[in-house]
């Protein structure tokens, strides 16, 4: 598609990224349908998400501006959109939560895996950032080392949490952040990542009584984690912080103390084959990586249940991926916590492989849909362009379990859906859209209504602030028309 940029006319892929109707989207109305929108904010969410699925290149405003062809906006009404209070008054990520949450039909395990992210931004003016590490040189001899000034890199953290439903739908939640600085500004009481983790988990709209496992890095063996679990019945498993020690008397050795007194013989062999078991589903591993030709994993584990100080009697896990050698003590990688003193050894390792998903989800979020690439200033706009992100990956597991219930679906294709993660997905709505534009314009092209409004809708692709040159090729054309006519 060419474009007039900066007084001249480019070609770029950008215009593989915009559809000529809001309807070209499958079912995207009847996806926001229960968030009870008004038009003008259903169009510009409409626009939001078909960027997010669509966009080639770096996705920003511009692109959602001009994502519906027939109804361009200028970059500056997505900003001010991302801005709005009622925005997040709305909760419309909560209500398609639950929406999504009604789908399911399965019984079974659900897991909540749980982490943090960052994006990073450069700027003293960009709103509630922080430096992530010491980056102050050490002093020099010489004033030379002086003369050089770099703006400081900072970033915006955001906690993250992936409900994994039995049948494999992937739901998100999320808490923004505040710095101290931010919140003495806002007013708002400043809370630690762990404590946002600790109200994700609290206020979880799962089913009561449903078996629910959440899983964590390091950093979340917290005692507010812990405490919120135990308040909702679920089972927690984290990677023991390392400077836990035993209950008992002063002085207490430390836990890792223990992995020094394993032999090989205790340590079991557990194989995990990524293709069978209970959790296949969670995985939704791609064609390409299932089959004989992938190689399964060999962990060896050995469980113990102690007491542990500031925690109480928990099982550990000690496992390492090194085959321990007879006569000599074992390498021991890491030690996992689980409060469900029940549970085998190798069931608690393959649960928390499967933790490895929220890294998948944050990579996909970012090199995917682009939700890391915006250039805000104000704080708000960054929270409204997440609610804009995570709403679209709901539609777009949305429309995954929506095909997945279809009856007129071969085995193979349902097994294709079953399958597809966020690319996949945002190339069959690439797709879905081309197929229902062209389906427009053979319609429009049969009647000369159709065709006058298919040329109005044609005349209006270009964003305003771009159209100089495109009304000097329609005159350009008028007159050559006028010409042959004489």
């Amino acid at each position: 598609m060419e474009r007039p940029v900066n007084g001249r006319v480019i070609t770029n892929r950008e215009g593989a990224s915009e559809m000529i109707m809001q309807e070209a989207l499958p079912g995207i109305k009847r996806f926001l349908k229960p968030v009870a929108l008004k038009e003008h904010v259903l169009g510009l969410t409409v626009r939001c998400v078909a960027a997010f699925c669509l966009h080639w290149g770096r996705m920003s405003a511009v692109q959602a501006a001009g994502a519906v062809r027939s109804e361009p906006r200028h970059r500056a009404q997505i900003c001010r959109f991302l801005g709005r209070r009622y925005l997040r008054k709305m909760r419309m990520v909560s209500v398609l939560q639950a929406e999504m949450l009604a789908l399911e039909s399965k019984k079974g395990r659900f897991l909540y895996l749980t982490d943090q992210t960052l994006c990073s931004q450069q700027g003293d003016k960009t709103q509630n950032t922080y430096s992530t590490g010491n980056r102050q040189r050490r002093p020099r001899k010489g004033v030379r080392y002086g003369k050089y000034k770099h703006a400081r890199k900072r970033c915006h953290c955001f906690v993250m949490g992936l409900l994994i439903t039995p049948s494999g739908m992937r739901i998100p939640f999320r808490q923004c952040y505040y710095t101290k600085e931010y919140c003495e500004q806002t007013g708002r009481v400043y809370r630690k990542q762990t404590e946002l983790a600790a109200d994700l988990i609290r206020e979880l709209p799962v089913p009561d009584g449903a078996d629910v496992v959440v899983l964590g890095d390091t950093a979340f063996d917290a005692e507010v984690i812990h405490q919120v679990c135990e308040e909702r019945h679920y089972t927690w498993i984290v990677p023991m912080n390392p400077e836990r020690v035993l209950a008992g008397p002063k002085p207490r050795p430390k836990v890792w103390s223990l992995a020094k007194e394993l032999t090989a013989k205790q340590l079991k062999a557990i194989r995990l084959d990524p293709n069978q078991g209970a959790y296949v589903a969670m995985r939704r591993r791609s064609a390409c990586r299932r089959g004989p030709q992938v190689k399964p994993r060999t962990y060896y584990a050995h469980k113990e249940s102690r007491d542990v100080q500031s925690v109480g009697r928990v099982l550990l896990v000690f496992s390492t991926r090194e085959k321990p050698t007879a006569g000599q003590q074992a390498n021991v990688q890491k030690i996992l916590l689980t409060n469900h003193r029940s549970l085998k050894a190798a069931e608690v390792v393959e649960l928390y492989e499967l933790r490895w998903q929220i890294e998948l989800f944050f990579k996909e979020l970012k090199s995917t849909l682009g939700f890391d690439q915006y250039r805000f200033r104000k704080f708000e706009q960054v929270e409204g362009w997440l609610e804009m992100a995570l709403v679209t990956f709901l539609y777009l597991e949305w429309h995954r379990a929506r095909q997945l219930k279809r009856s007129d679906l071969s085995k193979k294709e349902k097994e294709r859906w079953r399958c597809q993660r966020t690319h996949g997905l945002c190339v069959a709505m690439r797709q879905e859209a081309d197929r229902a534009d062209l389906d427009y314009l053979a319609k429009a092209v049969q009647t000369k209504g159709g065709i006058r409004r298919l040329r109005r809708d044609l005349s209006e692709v270009t964003q305003r602030e771009y159209r100089t040159a495109f009304l000097y090729l329609e005159w350009h054309r008028a007159r050559q028309l006028k010409r042959s006519d004489l």
